[in-house]
């Protein structure tokens, strides 16, 4: 009879064992608004397999791309609301909850993607994302390089005074406004989703954004001229959510911030690998591609933008411009 108890107890346990393990397995929701062939999402499921595979299988990410959980906007709201746990998203958003972390939208902040990347690694950074961290309890880990915004249009420009007049669809971000209104550009608020038939129709005679975008959705179909107006570096931010982070143990925490932070490099390598091309494949393309008087366009949205209408501090932009 107790022999049978204890065979009895054995089974219990061996069939309890793997139900415990089931059970500490943690799930967790990764959103982004990107598709599925961009880094962005690609980077995000490597980084979610290298966590299980780092925690041992104590963590199983799945990734939401392409908007399955919302726009931009609602999963940043998801952070707060328990409804994801980590999100890849702009700066822009993330200064709804901290507006000087917005800055580095600002045009002409960045030099380029190397420059970018060093203010990452800087006091400055830190500063800002524990603002941000401060302001709305979720926790920064890494930060990717998105590409570097240029101008399409039906025109040629060369300087910024060539752009006044200029009907041009620009996101409806406040710092993304700043170069073309500086310029004299009509700006136009179009959904992104309608921007390539906008242009076609003529609806708009001129976008911005980075030859990785204007590559992924055509637009060099219905634009004739390229122009590198460089004028934003942008990037996106990896975060996780207030509650999510608090629940990690330090030892999570280093790996989880270890993981995103390879992931974004990850990425931002491929986006730069892509720009450098993507160039002469438009000259191949029968676009014009032209260079602009960079310090003219600078100079003029420092004549007639301020940072204050933003909610930004021009001690924050000095100091992310001195960044080496």
């Amino acid at each position: 009879m107790l022999r049978k108890y204890v065979v009895l107890l054995g089974t219990i346990a061996a069939i309890a064992l793997p139900m415990a393990s089931a059970s500490a397995q943690t799930a967790l929701k990764w959103a982004h608004v990107y598709e599925t062939s961009e880094p962005f999402h690609t980077e995000s499921v490597w980084a979610a397999e290298e966590i299980k595979k780092r925690t041992d299988g104590r963590y199983a990410i799945d990734v939401f791309p392409a908007s399955q959980l919302g726009k931009e906007a609602d999963i940043n709201q998801g952070l707060t609301l328990g409804t994801v746990d980590i999100i890849i998203s702009g700066s822009s958003f993330a200064a709804r909850e901290f507006p000087p972390i917005g800055v580095t939208y600002f045009p002409f902040t960045f030099r380029d993607a190397d420059h970018l990347l060093a203010y990452t690694k800087s006091d400055k950074y830190k500063e800002l994302t524990g603002g941000y961290e401060e302001a709305s309890g979720h926790h920064i880990t890494a930060t990717t390089y998105y590409g570097t915004r240029h101008t399409t249009s039906n025109r040629p420009i060369e300087k910024c005074a060539d752009m006044q007049g200029l009907k041009i669809r620009v996101p409806d971000v406040p710092a993304y406004l700043a170069m073309p209104r500086a310029c004299g550009a009509n700006t136009a608020p179009i959904a992104f989703a309608e921007v390539y038939l906008a242009l076609q129709q003529g609806t708009v005679e001129a976008q911005e954004n980075p030859l990785t975008t204007i590559d992924a959705k055509k637009f060099y179909e219905v634009q004739k001229h390229i122009i590198l107006t460089g004028h934003i570096v942008d990037h996106l931010n990896t975060i996780v959510s207030q509650s999510r982070w608090s629940q990690l143990s330090d030892e999570d925490k280093a790996i989880f911030t270890e993981v995103m932070q390879e992931a974004a490099a990850r990425a931002t390598k491929i986006i730069v690998d892509r720009e450098k091309a993507l160039v002469e494949t438009f000259k191949e393309r029968g676009l014009t591609v032209t260079e602009v008087d960079r310090a003219d366009f600078e100079k003029n949205v420092m004549e007639k933008v301020t940072f204050e209408e933003f909610g930004y501090r021009k001690e924050d932009w000095e100091a992310i411009r001195a960044v080496k």
